[in-house]
């Protein structure tokens, strides 16, 4: 098991090199083991202690409008009923010292999958360090993505039954839902019956009760989906001051005016920008995670729909309708809340809203934030280090006694045969029974081949006959060996049941845990303390996959 330095395992974790996962791609593997091949693409290594110092001068001297970014924060807060300390980190923004540590994720339903946790808790970490290290206050953000409008992304939410079934709870379609911004879906009827379902599903606990009543008060019909997102990630959070941020929100739209404005006047340079860095990405055998297309504005228009802008020689194209760069330019200044930015622009406006020094990113992001350094340096506004999120599999007692004792490794539960188990029940098998195979296999083997040779001097004709024997005496042999599996696996259904559990944990529907299973379930599970547990055990280090037993 390959690990970093200082990092090792406990009884109740242990790490795993994430290059040993097929779906880690090269990118994020050579960026948290081997920087240097990909240094040009970003703004520093956070392995770096220079880098941080660095990171801070750069955001400290950037000037921005502190004031008015806080108080855009603290109305939500208000409006959400935000704990004091979120409050008072939201705050700490109005100061020019401050540097922020930034995250985000789309509204999933009831929190969304285990990852979303994992950023905000990795976010609050890296603040904590931050500020004990460098003497400087730093304050953690989580930037609500719902302007996007695939609701089908969001409306969803994977939990384990009892009987360790993934099963997904699902809202209906109020109206809007999938055709405009997230941020503008009301929350219907069916979020109570999504409550219902939860609540029929997850196995009860001591828990169960709190954390209903904290769902329905986040989603109740009537309430926004990102407001209720929101509401649902202070409850878990906010005490321990994450800050919470709706960028959908018209109040912050004047504030980012001036880049929806260069974005215009120079229409075509990022995506010119972000193109080139993903053909140097891709000429060094990397991938371009953005799809850039020539001719489009960063930019959104919404006005009911979310509609690309698209530009050809100073004309600008909105839906079905044409649009003079003057006449956008002023729409801009007097509607700013009218506009929204894609994937390549949407770092480049929270990091002017914000004095953040990191970004928080999933392994696949990485792959679009390599492509925007350019970008940012054509905006003036400094490009934050980028940080992999903490990655873990959160395992039950059972289960993670099953991998120490028989030594599998996590990756190998994720196919969806019989294959890994096959392994294992073989190696169960006294080595007498797999001693005499081996041995018939090879005794025959050596004896037919024997025979062949012989029996060409009688006539030719009957080697291919005899060959063709020690092929059926071969295969029976095979099905032999596949029958006593088959009996085995009847003999000892107990190490069944403990292989289908641990990978039903591990890769519930064949995909990684933290992909398909909301937080919510963990919650409900292990209560409060889970969170306690997942800052004290998960360092944000770069590299390495946590398994967990909690």
């Amino acid at each position: 098991m390959l690990l970093q330095p200082g990092i090792a395992a406990t009884a109740t974790r242990f790490p795993v090199d994430i290059r040993r996962f097929p779906w880690i791609r090269r990118l994020a593997a050579d960026y948290a083991y081997d920087y240097g091949r990909v240094a040009e693409f970003f703004a520093g290594s956070p392995a770096d202690a220079n880098a941080w110092r660095e990171a801070i001068v750069r955001t400290q001297r950037h000037a921005r409008a502190r004031d008015a970014i806080a108080d855009v924060v603290e109305a939500q807060q208000r409006q959400r009923g935000a704990p004091p300390e979120a409050r008072a980190a939201s705050a700490a923004l109005r100061d020019s010292a401050t540097v922020a540590i930034v995250t985000g994720q789309q509204a999933g339903l009831f929190g969304g999958p285990l990852f979303t946790l994992l950023k905000a808790i990795t976010a609050l970490q890296l603040a904590a360090r931050v500020t004990a290290e460098h003497r400087v206050p730093a304050v953690a953000v989580f930037w609500i993505d719902a302007e996007d409008h695939d609701w089908d992304e969001v409306r969803r939410c994977g939990v384990l039954a009892a009987d360790d079934r993934l099963a997904h709870i699902e809202l209906g379609r109020p109206p809007g839902a999938g055709t405009g911004p997230v941020a503008l879906v009301r929350l219907d009827g069916t979020a109570a019956d999504a409550l219902d379902a939860l609540a029929a599903t997850v196995q009860a606990t001591e828990f169960t009760p709190a954390l209903l009543g904290g769902l329905r008060a986040a989603y109740r019909p009537g309430a926004g989906m990102a407001d209720a997102f929101g509401r649902w990630l202070e409850s878990v959070l906010g005490a321990r001051g994450l800050v919470v941020f709706d960028a959908a929100d018209p109040a912050a739209k004047p504030i980012a005016a001036s880049v929806f404005a260069r974005e215009i006047e120079h229409a075509g340079d990022t995506s010119r920008l972000a193109l080139d860095a993903g053909h140097a990405l891709e000429a060094r055998g990397y991938h371009a995670q953005a799809t850039v297309q020539e001719g489009t504005a960063a930019l959104f228009h919404l006005d009911g729909a979310r509609e690309a802008v698209r530009c050809h020689h100073g004309t600008f194209q909105i839906g079905g309708r044409a649009e003079s760069r003057d006449a956008l330019l002023r729409s801009v200044h007097t509607r700013p809340d009218l506009f929204s930015p894609n994937v390549l622009l949407r770092p480049v406006v929270q990091d002017a809203l914000f004095p953040t020094i990191c970004y928080v990113a999933g392994p696949n992001e990485l792959g679009y934030l390599a492509q925007l350094r350019g970008v940012y340096a054509a905006f003036g506004v400094p490009m934050p280090l980028m940080q992999p999120r903490a990655t873990a599999t959160i395992l039950d007692s059972s289960a993670m006694r099953f991998l120490a004792r028989h030594g599998l490794a996590l990756e190998s539960l994720r196919a969806r045969d019989e294959a890994a188990l096959n392994r294992l029940l073989d190696a169960q098998l006294p080595s007498s029974v797999e001693a005499s195979l081996e041995d018939a296999v090879r005794t025959v083997g050596e004896r037919m081949e024997t025979l062949a040779r012989a029996v060409a001097h009688v006539d030719p004709t009957l080697e291919g006959a005899a060959r063709a024997s020690h092929a059926r005496i071969q295969d029976e042999l095979k099905k032999l060996h596949a029958k006593i599996i088959q009996a085995a696996k009847r003999k000892d259904d107990t190490l069944r049941r403990q292989f289908t559990h641990a990978q039903a944990q591990a890769f519930p529907g064949g995909h990684p845990q933290e992909r398909e299973v909301g937080f919510v379930h963990f919650l409900n599970r292990y209560g409060p303390g889970l969170v306690d547990r997942l800052s004290d055990e998960l360092p944000p280090d770069m590299g390495v996959h946590w398994v967990i037993a909690i």
